[in-house]
């Protein structure tokens, strides 16, 4: 693969491409309408860790996002960097343009998660293996696997290429770099895959990306662009250290804990350390230095595996490759432990697949209901009309698969609040 080629400014769905400015690249534009996109906005009020939490200084999807593009946009530039001072051909982007596709990129990694974070997931795929299996029997088994193995990266994936802004012409219109960079599963659905990083209907949308920018094809699809191995890294770094000060803010890690293995990430104790006083504050004053430590490591890592990277041979993640593998494997499992299988998360999950299960059935069904009718809304009984209705976008085609998928896009785009506030409303526990 090729830098220049990797770095297209290519826009889906843009027949005439625009004139650039030299003071705001294609990929600063890219970040801006990811961050003014309607989706983006939801992620406010979706779980990262903590579902419907009452502190409000644990955060959430979007807080997440956006500091996990603040991390890329450092990896990527020191990147372009390197590559720039070692005469790679860049092309006529910059090393902070490069920054910028991997901040464009991470912003929005999880703009397709559904409510309630992974967990909803996970409730959204068994629902469609159990209760929802009678409604995909026309499917094509690429088809049912993408819903029976529901995924937020391919429903992010289709969120800024397809539903978002331009509907069905290119979404959000980003560049074809950025598409590429923010899709860390270049591959579709299939039986027996758990992850993958676009719908069937996508797939000729993503095809045309991939070729665009040079991807290496594989059997099962492609390989990914060196930048989402950055964007990857990101994320990994934001949520290990980041979660891990959240539970402490929480209350369900300890001072002393917390700050042993956010020390460990440091190759010493930093001399500013002894004057930071309250203990809130030591833990955000290891944190920032622990990311920036992470940082250094991952660009390390990036060159040192830099031939099988831009051979899309490269099959594991940068973090995984440092000497700091260990530590955060550490904070995972205390991670998995203490923050993850709490009692609290559990009770709340509880509800949470209360709600997102019957959301499923009520608006499959009504959907169904309104296509066995002709999409007739005349033919509609009263509860399926009203259910129709909600839906900004419902679904006028024979086509199951299609209208599936539609039904999934309203709920995997709901916030937490308002897909409590609907099952409620379903159940007549709140006036209409």
């Amino acid at each position: 693969m090729h830098w220049r080629r990797l770095l297209s400014t290519r826009r889906f769905g843009h027949g005439d491409a625009p004139v650039p400015r030299p003071a705001r690249s294609a990929f600063q534009k890219d970040w801006d309408r990811v961050v003014f996109s309607s989706a983006f906005r939801r992620l406010q009020d979706k779980t990262q860790v903590h579902s419907l939490p009452e502190n409000d200084y644990v955060r959430t999807r979007l807080t997440h996002s956006l500091e996990v593009s603040s991390v890329g946009r450092s990896l990527g530039a020191a990147v372009g960097q390197v590559v720039r001072e070692r005469g790679g051909d860049l092309g006529d982007a910059s090393p902070s343009d490069v920054g910028a596709v991997v901040a464009a990129a991470a912003v929005a990694h999880d703009i397709g998660n559904p409510p309630f974070g992974h967990f909803g997931e996970d409730t959204i795929r068994h629902w469609f293996r159990a209760d929802g299996a009678r409604h995909l029997t026309e499917l094509s088994p690429v088809e049912r696997a993408d819903l029976e193995t529901f995924e937020g990266n391919a429903e992010g994936f289709r969120l800024v290429a397809r539903l978002q802004n331009w509907r069905d012409d290119g979404g959000l219109r980003l560049t074809a770099a950025t598409l590429g960079s923010m899709t860390k599963y270049p591959f579709g659905a299939a039986p027996g895959r758990t992850k993958f990083g676009y719908f069937a209907a996508e797939a000729d949308l993503f095809r045309a990306v991939a070729e665009e920018i040079g991807l290496v094809p594989r059997n099962d699809g492609w390989c990914r662009h060196p930048l989402a191995h950055l964007v990857e890294a990101a994320d990994d770094i934001c949520y290990r250290v980041v979660d891990l000060e959240d539970g402490f803010k929480l209350g369900r890690l300890g001072f002393e804990e917390t700050e042993a293995l956010l020390l460990a990430l440091l190759p010493q104790t930093p001399s500013r350390y002894a004057s930071v006083g309250e203990a809130s504050q030591k833990i955000a004053y290891l944190r920032a230095k622990a990311i920036g430590r992470l940082i250094d490591a991952a660009v390390t890592a990036f060159f040192d595996h830099e031939a099988p990277i831009m051979a899309g041979a490269f099959g594991g993640d940068l973090l995984g490759q440092t000497r700091h593998a260990e530590t955060l494997n550490s904070m995972e499992r205390l991670e998995t432990q203490r923050l993850f299988q709490s009692r609290e998360r559990l009770e709340l999950e509880i509800g949470a697949g209360e709600v997102l299960t019957t959301l499923l059935a009520s608006f499959v069904s009504a959907v169904e209901e309104w296509a066995a009718a002709g999409f007739r809304d005349d033919a509609l009984s009263p509860r399926a009309r009203a259910l129709v209705g909600l839906m900004p976008a419902a679904p006028h085609t024979g086509a199951r698969y299609q209208r599936l998928l539609a039904v999934v896009d309203f709920i995997a785009g709901m916030t937490d609040t308002y897909a409590v506030t609907t099952f409620r409303r379903l159940k007549g526990l709140v006036k209409a």
